[in-house]
């Protein structure tokens, strides 16, 4: 044998696997074309050897699509980097009269920061418990007795503008669609339950409410029905911002206990004061005037005065490395909305999703990717009109790999069908990016995006995990 025979010989080895894969994800994406449920869909995928860079398979991958929750993955990343693995929210407590015999003789001020976790049951130290606890110890240890003025949210700081452009009517009433406040409580959301019928299209009664006070602070309209048995949670929450009005619809099944869904709070400053003043008062702290919050009054044009406060104590966040686990292991919408705005706030005097977005654009411009190749409208993907290209996903997950906070953004990836991905789900739209080590040893970095794609999502899924499969 030549030389040169031996020598490429020798390293077809090392060739070949690389080859095998792009042909065999050629054939498995032509296979879905194929599809039926495909045949009127855009597919993009775009893949890379993880350890090297070196493209691997590319199938219209500058063509940017609806990315739904795939996006997060560039929100995530952003955040590490701008904000750091160990950035913390602070929400102030702060008074703007003098405290004699026992009383505060104006207002509490509960000042937000845009902290997303106030309130939330996934962290002992913000959770509902935990915020009342730490405020009432606030006022013992300052011999505040009573509160002769009001309580005040102060929600200044991300704007009225809670909700971000191109989201749709039918999710911002529901639990995956609140928005992010100045100052958030509960990730925004309430529980309520649903009496429920014997047989398919009985009415439904709604018995309570988790905070119970949602059921008497808003007006609910309520057309939901009885569904077949075996229908499933098809019951759905219409409202926005500063409604006073929370319609349901849709059709829930028979449960003798009731059934329960999740909505998005209208007014989350308002609800957390009034379940801090019950609680003060259950606890024997008087409050005297009307709850008052900042957003309120500025939309009533009758904006309050803040730049009085005297600091008193503030309350922590966990780090933002913990908020992200949730973020991208659970997929919680507000958390991306928060800190897209709070993105922005690190580096603008303006605090929107608008200027955090330009930011985000311009952070990633300067690593190479194009900002048509990012033209997102919110932090976390629930806009039906954002789009993204595989390519410029996969360019983020490989810059991700070259950090030192990497092992954090890693372990919060959800892990499905044996692989460390993110997923994506919206009407029409089935996404993943993440990393696959094959049998072979060889790493790679990938983004799988498919628009409107036709009938079970279900099934949609498995074909694509089996495409996936190919890189194992």
């Amino acid at each position: 044998m030549k030389k040169g025979c031996l020598f490429i010989c020798c390293l077809l080895p090392f060739v070949l696997p690389a080859q095998n894969i792009s042909i065999q994800l050629a054939a498995g994406i032509k296979n879905l074309q194929g599809d039926e449920q495909f045949k009127h869909a855009v597919i993009a995928m775009y893949v890379v050897d993880a350890k090297t860079g070196k493209l691997i398979f590319d199938n219209n991958a500058q063509i940017g699509l609806a990315p739904a929750s795939c996006q997060k993955v560039i929100t995530s990343v952003t955040a590490f980097e701008l904000l750091g693995h160990d950035y913390r929210y602070k929400t102030y407590l702060t008074r703007n009269k003098p405290i004699t015999d026992g009383a505060l003789q104006g207002d509490l001020y509960i000042a937000g920061g845009g902290d997303p976790t106030l309130g939330s049951s996934r962290w002992t130290g913000t959770s509902e418990d935990g915020v009342i606890k730490k405020i009432t110890a606030v006022l013992q240890k300052n011999n505040i007795q009573s509160i002769a003025g009001s309580l005040v949210a102060d929600d200044h700081l991300f704007t009225t503008d809670a909700v971000p452009r191109g989201w749709v009517w039918e999710d911002i009433g529901n639990y995956y669609g609140a928005g992010a406040w100045g100052l958030n409580w509960r990730e925004n959301q309430f529980d309520v339950s649903f009496k429920t019928g014997a047989k398919e299209g009985d009415s439904t009664n709604i018995i309570a409410t988790v905070p119970p006070c949602v059921l008497t602070m808003y007006q609910f309209s309520n057309f939901i029905t009885t569904g077949a048995r075996g229908s499933g949670d098809n019951g759905y929450l219409f409202s926005a911002p500063f409604a006073k009005n929370i319609i349901a619809k849709g059709t829930l099944p028979a449960s003798a206990n009731g059934f329960t869904i999740s909505g998005s709070l209208p007014n989350p400053p308002a609800v957390f004061l009034k379940v801090l003043a019950d609680r003060l008062r259950a606890g024997g702290i008087a409050v005297g005037g009307n709850n008052q919050t900042y957003s309120e009054r500025l939309i009533a044009n009758r904006p309050l005065d803040i730049s009085t406060g005297l600091p008193m104590d503030s309350i922590l966040s966990p780090p933002l490395d913990s908020i992200n686990h949730w973020f991208l292991k659970k997929s919680v919408n507000l958390f991306g909305e928060a800190l897209v705005k709070t993105i922005a706030l690190s580096k603008s005097e303006n605090v929107s999703t608008e200027d955090g977005i330009k930011i985000i654009k311009d952070f990633w411009s300067k690593k190479g990717i194009e900002t048509s190749a990012i033209n997102i409208l919110d932090g976390s993907g629930l806009s039906p009109a954002s789009r993204v290209t595989t390519q410029a996903l996969v360019t983020v997950m490989q810059f991700a790999r070259q950090q030192k906070w990497f092992a954090s953004f890693y372990n919060a990836l959800p892990e499905a069908n044996g692989i460390r991905m993110k997923d994506g789900y919206i009407s029409g739209v089935r996404s993943y990016t993440g990393y696959i080590k094959s049998s072979n040893g060889r790493e790679y970095t990938f983004a799988f995006i498919v628009n409107n794609f036709d009938g079970n999502p279900g099934t949609v899924r498995e074909k694509i995990w089996r495409l996936l499969d190919m890189m194992k």
